[in-house]
């Protein structure tokens, strides 16, 4: 089944249509999504060195987190992500390998960012709750709810960047601090020959499998798409 046909399910029919500007892309308001996943706006642009990503919602950002169950299985993820058409290879991870998406997550049942003491209290393993960044490789995958996945991966195998946590899924934990302040969604990566690249913006829901097997990391709901059906139509503008 095409990409788009696995999007475009029963979540999609809750979307509103998109408008695109030039090179942001807006949405209408929609009352059927959260409003913390309601996206009506993203942004994204560089200065040749470092991106800025942003999203508008419509409610608070990073108001709604998964609820803990206590054990990695089954544990959910909300994230805030802007799939891109830039090589998954920009960032470390091997070329042509899938869509290359950065996601802001919170998910209070593991830690993937073992680099990192995001809560400061002296433990890098229990910081999973608060919001944090990845990049990701997606994939398709029909035994995924969104037809969509985290790719998986054999570490030590397959290329990953170098600050990867080491889980069997194309994640990288580099540590780029999210901002979420009012209404917006905001993080500022490293990331070279951006300029002109297309994304969209995504608010979803993901799942780890239950019995910790492939696909182990699964897109299982869409709160938004911000183009309505994910047509990559925002471009990455260079900073006046």
């Amino acid at each position: 089944m095409k990409f788009l046909r696995l999007i475009s399910s029963a979540a999609l029919l809750t979307f509103t249509a998109a408008a695109a500007t030039a090179h942001d892309i807006t949405a209408k308001a929609d009352d059927k999504v959260d409003p913390a996943f309601d996206i009506t706006k993203a942004a994204a642009t560089t200065d040749g060195r470092l991106a800025e990503f942003a999203m508008e919602v419509t409610g608070e950002a990073g108001s709604m987190k998964p609820k803990a169950t206590g054990k990695l299985t089954g544990a959910k993820v909300e994230a805030y992500v802007w799939p891109t058409k830039l090589d998954p290879e920009t960032v470390g991870f091997g070329k042509g390998t899938g869509i290359l998406a950065l996601a802001i997550t919170a998910h209070p049942d593991f830690d993937d960012t073992p680099l990192f003491d995001e809560n400061n209290d002296g433990d890098p393993a229990n910081d999973g709750a608060g919001w944090h960044s990845h990049w990701v490789v997606l994939g398709e995958d029909k035994a995924c709810g969104a037809g969509l996945k985290v790719k998986d991966v054999s570490p030590g195998q397959d290329v990953l960047p170098a600050t990867a946590p080491g889980l069997p899924i194309a994640l990288d934990s580099p540590g780029m601090s999210a901002l979420l302040k009012g209404s917006t969604v905001r993080i500022t990566v490293p990331l070279k020959g951006a300029e002109n690249a297309k994304f969209d913006a995504v608010t979803a829901e993901l799942q780890v499998n239950g019995e910790g097997k492939a696909p182990l990391l699964c897109v299982t709901g869409v709160h938004k798409i911000a183009s309505g059906k994910l047509t990559f139509p925002g471009t990455i503008t260079l900073k006046k």
